[in-house]
């Protein structure tokens, strides 16, 4: 297939002429700072956001763990931003930034820890003159999150009469519906719903926001974005990685709950959703949760599940699901879930939705692709270009989240010479082509949004508790039929077959 590639010249890069968004004073307070998130992602994003001037000059971290690391923890946070990129370990900036983050080892039950956590806070309002705002980041395992939020109202620490005070929760955000509105109304007793931003790192990804860009910005896309146009629509999240020892976690968790509840079904919300009144928090949310609720329940027969097995990753060989670290050697939990969806709305209609997400699959590629119905009349359907296509090819937008990230059209073209042959071409965006590559991990728009109060981007409880009604079901009928034919898929591979013949049988494949 011929590529025609669309790139963009720095100089055709114009500045946005939007004000700087800068935050007011505030104090970023990091529950479970001893993990591997906050030194690979928060304190790398942070540093961005203060080498492009949004950070406030009042500004302070503190890490909050378990383990007794003070001066140990600024050292590792410092090499988490080096290797985080786009910094100059000599950069004056840098040890300014240091010279603000702080440490607090305690047990998240401990009432006398948080009681010095407080007195630390308030000591570091004075020296930095952060005047009370702060920004708590849950970065901890989910059985602490109503904990945390507990102590935090039990000792005054949840409001503030000088200065906003908000909450960052990192999923998952319960196991099932009932789980996630109990933890919902435990958050809520102690912050109020507009403190209280749930993350979800796939909507810092720039070309996720980017869908909401294309479709409402473009006036060529959108009278096209539905059923009468659009045959069918494909959301792949697929992983080459395996567990990577987290063995009990996903024990618990499973392919459903790990990415489809949260990471898929927000992809599929941006892609389906109807024009919202103003790109703010509001209208976004209202129009993603109509998505969801208009979503009908799953039927068993639209599922498949799959758990892979021994096989080989990068050509090298790597065990099965089984196999792995601290996992059940007779477990039935999914690695891999592909499911179609039905949208009943005036949209969508006779659409459907087909999703897939796996572990250990042949490459890493999270893909949403709008496949558009064919003409009524197949003009060419003689005179393809033999040897270069074997059928007439229909016409497909594809968003690359991840890797590669950007947007491809597939249309017909004619091949040159004197005969009337035609063949398939590709337009191709390329984010880093077009803007160059940037050393960004998502988190920073996410964390400048939470300190500016913008919940564009955050979960709202009703969008959790929409997506969980549909999701559990399927995962209580799942509990009660275990698996006869685990594991049903080869390491390496693109899935189990049956994922392969759910597509089939509507007379559709997988790209």
């Amino acid at each position: 297939m011929a590529t025609t590639e669309v790139t963009i010249s720095p100089e055709d890069i114009q500045k946005s002429s939007a004000p700087e968004r800068v935050p007011e004073p505030c104090i970023v307070v990091i529950f479970g700072a001893s993990g591997d998130l906050t030194k690979r992602k928060l304190l790398p994003a942070l540093y961005h956001l203060e080498q492009d001037g949004l950070l406030p000059e009042n500004f302070a971290v503190v890490g909050v763990a378990r383990r007794p690391l003070n001066d140990e923890f600024t050292q590792d946070m410092r090499e988490g931003i080096l290797k985080g990129g786009g910094v100059d370990p000599g950069d004056s900036r840098l040890r300014n930034f240091l010279a603000r983050v702080h440490y607090h080892a305690m047990n998240f039950d401990d009432a006398e820890g948080y009681l010095k956590l407080k007195n630390l806070l308030e000591t570091l309002d004075r020296k930095y003159g952060t005047n009370g705002g702060r920004l708590f980041y849950l970065a901890t395992a989910p059985e602490y999150f109503a904990e945390i939020v507990e102590q935090l109202g039990a000792h005054g620490m949840a409001r503030s009469d000088r200065a906003a005070v908000r909450v960052i929760i990192e999923k998952p955000f319960g196991h099932d519906l009932e789980s996630a509105r109990r933890l919902n109304d435990q958050v809520n007793k102690v912050f109020a719903e507009e403190q209280v931003f749930r993350i979800d790192h796939y909507l810092g990804k720039e070309t996720v926001q980017n869908i909401l860009v294309f479709r409402f910005a473009n006036g060529i896309f959108e009278p096209i974005w539905n059923r009468n146009f659009v045959d069918h629509v494909q959301i792949t999240a697929s992983e080459s990685i395996g567990i990577e020892g987290r063995g009990p976690f996903y024990e618990k968790a499973g392919a459903l709950r790990d990415v489809v509840q949260n990471h898929v079904m927000e992809l599929l919300s941006f892609v389906a959703m109807e024009p919202p009144v103003a790109f703010h928090a509001a209208p976004i949310r209202t129009e993603k949760v109509k998505v969801w609720r208009a979503i009908q329940p799953i039927q068993m027969e639209d599922t498949v599940r799959g758990q892979y097995g021994a096989g080989t990753v990068d050509g090298k060989p790597v065990v099965g699901y089984r196999n792995e670290e601290r996992v059940n050697p007779e477990s039935s939990t999914e690695t891999f879930a592909a499911l179609r969806f039905h949208i009943e709305n005036w949209r969508w209609a006779g659409v459907p939705f087909y999703v897939r997400a796996g572990k250990r699959m042949a490459q890493r590629e999270t893909e949403i692709s709008i496949q558009f119905k064919q003409p009524p009349m197949l003009l060419f359907k003689d005179s393809i270009a033999a040897g270069k296509c074997n059928e007439i090819q229909p016409n497909i937008i594809s968003m690359r989240i991840q890797p590669n990230e950007g947007i491809s059209l597939r249309f017909a073209a004619k091949v040159p010479g004197p005969t009337m042959q035609s063949c398939p071409v590709k337009m191709d965006f390329n984010y880093a082509t077009a803007f160059g590559v940037s050393s960004a991990n998502g988190y920073e728009r996410l964390l400048l949004d939470a300190m500016l109060g913008d919940a564009t981007l955050f979960a709202h409880r009703d969008g959790v508790e929409a997506t969980w009604s549909l999701i559990t079901p399927m995962l209580e009928a799942w509990a009660s039929t275990p698996p006869k034919d685990f594991p049903n898929y080869a390491a390496g591979s693109r899935g189990p077959r049956s994922a392969d013949a759910l597509l089939a049988r509507d007379g559709r494949q997988w790209r």
